[in-house]
């Protein structure tokens, strides 16, 4: 009996128009294999994927609306005959776009090891799975991490241990044409590439009142600091892993900030120099030479790191945003959301944010499932002055 040929299918059908942005290109081969899919839209190649058997094809990432598509498939059938088939479809032209930008990292940033990846949304998300499908993170060095929904307007990607120091990233937000809301759709991709530098961590300790700095694991400075002096909550340190967030010369510190404004007692309003910040909640670390007679002895600012004005300095050239950064002696723990404090949460608390709960294995071809399980992760451990721990897992305050 004379062998069939190959049946060879393309879903959206050929001429088709005003097809959704968020359908998949499925092309089929009935008693055959693919040899080449090739599909193009304005000049460019899309992306997709062969199965294993070679029967289908398929889009990777949602289409970009009101945009024409060409596509073009080849098939080998069990009687040793190729067939090709050509077609071309049209999207549909959204008119309710949804916005995405980046709030850090910046576009060719050095960072620091724990570097989040924070990306905004100008309104309500209502499919979180849609959008996080849609986020592609590609790394030099391998790694795990995963994304976590805070809200329905905020995602924030962070590995599973720091990253590993001169480690280049790259986030593609493949955006355009996802479903993000019920009665709109994103209408633009992102692209933004950034470096890991050095290998930076600091330890904060309010009982012994020094700060030791670290680079690549070796203690490189030790300050005398003051931090906050207690006593009632808001002129109390955070405790636990802070990233270092921004860097002001000169930072005016304005109790308004954190609810006592003007005629509130203990209202102050100060300028500071070389000051780093590492929460939202008005702490930094800065020069002030007004405490030196405390600094290595008692704690006696609202709540900031004070440092001597050589020190301060020292420290402000040295750090990039996103340097671990560590309190310990405090009896006042700092937020997740209180600034990036991302690493405060424990491993698997962190995957159950994402919306596909899954972690996610990245590398240089980019990012996909972790397939086996992953061996239970602890929470950031709690060091005294060890940076093993850090390095291997509204301006206010004076």
């Amino acid at each position: 009996m004379k062998a069939a040929p190959v049946g060879l299918s393309v879903v959206p059908r050929n001429g088709s128009g005003d097809v959704l942005p968020d359908t998949p290109i499925v092309v089929s081969a009935a008693g055959g294999t693919l040899q080449n899919v090739t599909v193009r839209a304005r000049g460019a190649e899309v992306a997709g994927r062969i199965s294993d058997d070679g029967s289908q094809w398929r889009s990777r990432w949602a289409l970009t609306p009101g945009t024409r598509y060409e596509v073009i498939a080849t098939a080998l059938g069990p009687d040793g005959r190729t067939h090709t088939v050509t077609g071309t479809f049209t999207t549909r032209t959204v008119e309710r776009a949804v916005t995405a930008s980046v709030e850090a990292p910046a576009p060719g940033e050095t960072v620091g090891v724990g570097m989040p990846i924070i990306v905004r949304f100008d309104r309500e998300i209502t499919d979180r799975a849609a959008v996080e499908r849609a986020l592609e993170v590609r790394s030099s060095k391998p790694v795990v991490g995963a994304w976590h929904w805070f809200d329905g307007q905020n995602v924030v990607f962070r590995t599973r241990e720091h990253w590993p120091a001169h480690t280049r990233v790259r986030l593609i937000a493949h955006l355009n044409g996802v479903r993000a809301v019920r009665d709109g759709y994103a209408t633009e991709d992102l692209d933004l590439k950034f470096k890991i530098g050095e290998a930076h961590a600091s330890v904060a300790n309010a009982k012994t009142h020094r700060m030791a700095v670290y680079r690549d694991g070796k203690k490189i400075r030790d300050f005398p600091i003051s931090m906050g002096r207690g006593g009632v909550r808001k002129y109390t340190t955070t405790n636990g892993h802070h990233l270092t967030m921004e860097k002001g010369n000169p930072v005016i510190m304005d109790s308004s900030t954190v609810g006592c404004p003007p005629g509130c007692p203990g209202h102050y309003r100060l300028t500071v120099n070389w000051a780093v910040r590492i929460s939202s909640s008005g702490e930094y670390t800065h020069s002030a030479p007004w405490s030196l007679h405390a600094q290595g002895n008692r704690n006696v600012s609202h709540g900031c790191i004070n440092m001597s004005p050589s020190a301060a300095r020292w420290f402000y050239h040295f750090s990039y945003r996103g340097d671990p950064f560590r309190v310990v002696g405090t009896n006042r723990e700092l937020e997740p959301t209180n600034g990036w404090g991302y690493w405060q949460l424990g491993w698997d608390e962190w995957v159950k944010g994402s919306a596909l709960k899954q972690a996610l294995s990245v590398g240089p071809h980019g990012s996909e499932p972790v397939r086996e399980p992953l061996p239970q992760a602890e929470a950031p451990a709690t060091p005294a002055a060890s940076p093993s721990a850090l390095i291997s897992p509204q301006a206010g305050g004076d």
